[in-house]
């Protein structure tokens, strides 16, 4: 039989739709087969670690069919040493049995920082580098000197500390700042209805202290501390335009509307 008759035979045909059937059906098994061994489609949302400490991720992981990876470490004071502080993938994406989730942990110890030189300059620019190494400024005192508003020495808990010490992230330093003329004056700021950071802020600009710092009954919670607002000072900005640098400013705060709306209607009233 020629080639071509055997190409048209019914023999031929048969076989040939036989092939490509069973051609499909190895197909289609193996897509079956790939789908399941690599549970396509299936995912589960990825559980919230933040704050974990290490033994409950690893059980959280265990439960969830993941791993985990730390991959580096930051200080905070929002989470407790050791615990979570960010994750990827975040929590509730979803991901598949034994996907890997990459955690940023907490440092257990305080992260230190290398004190700058900040004497010898101006306060302001002291204050610049004080805030750019992570420390907070503290109280700020006055000594007489012919070089005005010239840093001249840096203490911390009464002891002088110098440039290049390893001082705890976070915490506060006092300066001694020299000032050419006794009595000088700075203006009052007017804090009244301003949150507490803003008011601290604005006072350490104005070269004056925080004073007390006083929270009435209404603030009960971490979070009304947060939300408090400035409704009385001392001294009185009303009644005071200036008062001498390194003056302490006390500050009376609540969340009670009754008296933060007074405040605000005489403020409106007097425009």
């Amino acid at each position: 039989m020629s080639i071509k008759k055997f190409l048209v035979s019914r023999t031929f045909i048969v076989n040939l739709f036989i092939a490509i059937a069973l051609v499909a059906i190895i197909i289609f098994i193996v897509l079956k087969s790939l789908n399941a061994y690599t549970h396509h489609g299936e995912s589960n949302p990825v559980p919230d670690f933040t704050g974990m400490l290490e033994p409950e991720v690893k059980t959280t992981a265990e439960q969830n069919h993941l791993r985990i990876n730390i991959i580096d470490s930051v200080y905070t004071d929002a989470v407790q040493p050791g615990g979570v502080v960010d994750q990827v993938p975040k929590a509730g994406f979803g991901v598949k049995e034994n996907r890997t989730i990459f955690l940023t942990i907490n440092y257990t110890q305080k992260e230190r920082v290398a004190l700058p030189k900040l004497t010898d300059i101006s306060f302001r620019q002291a204050q610049v580098l004080t805030k750019n190494c992570g420390l907070l400024v503290g109280e700020i005192s006055y000594r007489p000197s012919e070089y005005n508003n010239l840093v001249l020495k840096i203490l911390q808990d009464s002891m002088e500390v110098l440039p290049g010490n390893l001082l705890l992230k976070g915490s506060k330093i006092d300066f001694i700042v020299g000032r050419d003329s006794e009595n000088e004056q700075t203006p009052l700021p007017d804090l009244i209805n301003l949150g507490i950071e803003p008011a601290k802020e604005i006072i350490t600009n104005a070269m004056l202290n925080l004073g007390a710092l006083i929270y009435d009954e209404s603030v009960t919670t971490a979070e009304d501390s947060l939300n408090a607002i400035i409704w009385k000072q001392y001294p009185n900005p009303k009644t005071t335009s200036s008062v001498e640098m390194g003056t302490s400013v006390d500050l009376w705060v609540t969340v009670d509307e009754e008296k933060i709306n007074p405040v605000l209607e005489q403020e409106n009233s007097d425009k």
